[in-house]
């Protein structure tokens, strides 16, 4: 499974699909051009276990990174994972 980006003006997301329904996925609300916010993290039942959150949180870290933008981690998983990584920790505003 490839993990997909979807976006609008104000909000996005990165998620995994599997037969048409959306098994796991990371919300984040752009704040203009200079960051985003992530502020939701879900897994389903069937992928908990198998680091997809971590993988999730990595990649929103990795297009910050890619696109020079700034994260705030409101969302309780993005955050402890993020702060247990100093690797992820450069993008932090």
């Amino acid at each position: 499974m490839d993990i997909q980006h979807e976006y609008g003006e104000s909000k996005g997301k990165f998620f995994l699909e599997k037969d048409g329904k959306v098994k796991a996925e990371i919300t984040y609300s752009k704040m203009g051009n200079t960051g985003i916010i992530i502020d939701h993290t879900e897994v389903s039942d069937e992928l908990r276990g198998k680091n997809v959150g971590k993988k999730l949180v990595k990649t929103a870290i990795a297009y910050a990174r890619n696109n020079n933008l700034k994260v705030i981690p409101l969302c309780p998983y993005a955050k402890s994972v993020i702060e247990r990584d100093p690797s992820l920790q450069d993008v932090l505003r």
